[in-house]
């Protein structure tokens, strides 16, 4: 894969991924909208099939890594870090790209926001908010949950005849695989919504959280109150954590 593979491959799958995922919880979030109050289980889906729309597109191009915290957790298993700040970058890319257009596909319900008797927080449509604001257990949560991403994915490589990633490919780069493996991947996304999302909102992405709430800072959205950049940093360093112990973990065990 080519530098410019890679980075297209990214940006392009990553913005899927925030469409869906940004998408969902601005359908359930915003005022007249026809999805509105459908619940947990509705946005948990939705982020899983972001999952795995974009992987299916991007892993053509560049294997479909979509997070800076897969793409560090495979670097630490592999040793290869030579590519790892151009996947970085075209996922920051491709989150606020995703994020601008889940803004302009929901343009008309962030223009009713604009009532401030019946105005809703915005924030949480593009990036996360914890439940209880407690940057220790956060940061736990964060760490915890994007383990529980990057363990498995990366252990799916030692499960025999269902043709499944990383595999490593000629110049060293390694790709998740394709087929089954991206089903997997996103019903992994899914379950650890469910069960490990009601806390912080399970970012387990810096790309995704960075990347939309920088977009809800600059776009000229009505209300949208602050983009608390304070909290930040926790759904960046938590998951990057995460991946970092997990791909040791899976060097150690496996």
């Amino acid at each position: 894969m080519s530098n410019g593979d890679i980075f297209t491959g990214e940006v392009i799958g990553t913005a899927i991924l925030i469409l869906f995922g940004a998408g969902v919880c601005a359908a359930v979030t915003l005022n007249y909208s026809k999805a509105k109050s459908a619940g947990w289980i509705v946005i948990a889906f939705g982020w899983g099939f972001g999952v795995m729309a974009g992987a299916y597109t991007a892993a053509p191009l560049s294997g479909a890594h979509l997070n800076p915290a897969v793409t560090v957790g495979v670097a630490v298993d592999t040793g290869d870090w030579d590519k790892v700040p151009l996947y970085i970058l075209g996922q920051l890319v491709g989150a606020v790209i995703g994020a601008v257009l889940t803004w302009g596909l929901y343009y008309a319900q962030f223009a009713a926001n604009a009532d401030e008797k019946t105005a809703l927080p915005t924030l949480g449509v593009f990036s996360t908010v914890p439940e209880i604001r407690n940057p220790v257990a956060n940061l736990v949560t964060e760490i915890i949950a994007t383990a529980a991403l990057v363990l498995p994915l990366l252990a799916f490589g030692q499960v025999d005849g269902i043709g499944i990633g990383p595999v490593t490919e000629g110049g060293g780069t390694v790709v998740l695989g394709s087929g089954i493996s991206v089903l997997l991947v996103a019903f992994l996304v899914v379950g650890i919504g469910l069960s490990l999302g009601g806390p912080t909102g399970y970012a387990i992405n810096p790309a995704r959280d960075l990347g939309p709430r920088l977009a809800h800072a600059l776009l000229p959205i009505p209300n949208k109150g602050t983009s608390d950049w304070g909290y930040a940093w926790i759904p960046v360093v938590g998951p990057l954590i995460g991946a970092v112990l997990a791909g040791l973990v899976f060097n150690a065990a496996f």
